[in-house]
């Protein structure tokens, strides 16, 4: 799976450019604040139906337009797609797959996939375990609907299960109730944590295999679930009934795989804990490049790989190893200059216009 065009109309500082993309590497360079993030954003819209920004939608659209649109041109092994989105400051984002409009974000999902990497993953490894579950459902998402249905019945099941413990209601009431939440929430629980396990054992041999191509094996990479160790939905149950006490005092849901995390270790050491900011960031790409394998063997065909101002944050060989491994799958790379005598699309953006520049070959 490859991108090959992406057209864009009043969308952030961009009022009406096409670029096209090649196999293998694309540098899309240019100085700061030209809207080189800007085009990899809209790239990773047409993958998830969101940005990785945490804005508003609707920011998207140019201060002297009404709409904004995105259009992105996908080949595929097997025939061709356009997937197209409408952001409008009247009313909800519209997608359109081939032409025609769908309903829910899940049928999106799949039909082009993508991983994303800027110097601000770091918090994959630094910060919360949210953003670490966050890691993981994007990721399943993107090769399982199912699993995507799951996670949203579960967040809708929980969020009435924490209504319920704030409305004060007798322990005999609030029992019963709790009943019928536990058997819904652990349904769900007990699947999800089931995909979970089975992402992190899938994506622990592929990280540790890609942090040994960025370090010159210099360092062991281990990743590990940390989560729900109940095997079945009854003794969920169980454990659910025997935190009420705990979840009522608290006002939520202290149980469950809202709750879960990775952890990441180099060497037997907690990298998030004692790692340097180095070796941090390189576990965070190490993921990054994990979930590209990942995805490739469950889809059997590989993602785009999005890395945004990435070269600056690593050191020389790092960089070496990592425009080296970005010659083998669709990559569009953002810097503000490249000087690499490697095999490359170049794509100058200036101001939110498209330079498209001959490809570069050795």
């Amino acid at each position: 799976m490859e991108i090959t065009k992406l057209q864009l109309y009043t969308y952030r500082n961009y009022l009406k450019s096409e670029v096209d993309f090649k196999s293998g590497l694309n540098v899309i360079f240019g100085k700061n604040a030209q809207g080189k993030t800007n085009l990899l954003e809209a790239v990773y819209f047409c993958a998830v139906g969101k940005s990785f920004r945490a804005s508003r939608e609707k920011e998207v659209i140019n201060l002297d337009g009404d709409i904004a649109k995105i259009k992105l041109f996908i080949k595929k092994d097997i025939g061709n797609s356009v997937v197209e989105i409408i952001f409008s400051r009247k009313q909800k984002k519209t997608i359109k797959i081939n032409g025609i409009p769908i309903k829910k974000i899940s049928e999106l999902l799949g039909e082009f996939n993508a991983v994303f990497f800027s110097p601000d993953e770091l918090k994959l490894i630094k910060e919360s375990p949210e953003d670490r579950r966050r890691f993981m459902d994007i990721d399943i998402s993107q090769t399982s609907k199912q699993y995507f249905y799951l996670l949203s019945r579960y967040n809708e099941v929980l969020q009435n299960r924490n209504k319920q413990l704030k409305m004060n209601l007798p322990m005999n009431d609030l029992k019963n109730i709790m009943k019928i939440w536990n058997e819904q929430l652990a349904d769900c629980a007990i699947k999800i944590a089931r995909y979970r396990q089975n992402f992190v054992l899938t994506l622990a041999p592929f990280a540790k295999q890609a942090h040994s191509f960025l370090t010159d094996n210099q360092e062991d990479l281990e990743v590990e679930y940390v989560g729900i160790k109940e095997n079945t939905k009854s003794e969920i149950i169980e454990k659910l009934e025997s935190c009420l006490e705990k979840d009522l005092s608290l006002g939520y849901t202290s149980y469950g795989p809202h709750r879960d995390d990775i952890k990441v270790s180099i060497n037997g050491i907690d990298v998030r804990v004692f790692g340097s900011q180095g070796q941090q960031r390189t576990s965070a790409l190490s993921l990054k490049l994990a979930e590209v394998s990942i995805i490739e063997n469950q889809m059997h065909s590989k993602p785009v790989l999005l890395l945004d101002d990435v070269l600056s944050e690593l050191d020389e060989y790092r960089k070496i190893r990592l425009i080296e491994y970005c010659q083998n799958v669709q990559t569009l790379l953002t810097c503000t200059s490249f000087d690499y005598k490697v095999n490359h699309n170049r794509i100058e953006i200036n101001n939110g216009n498209v330079v498209q520049n001959k490809v570069f070959k050795i």
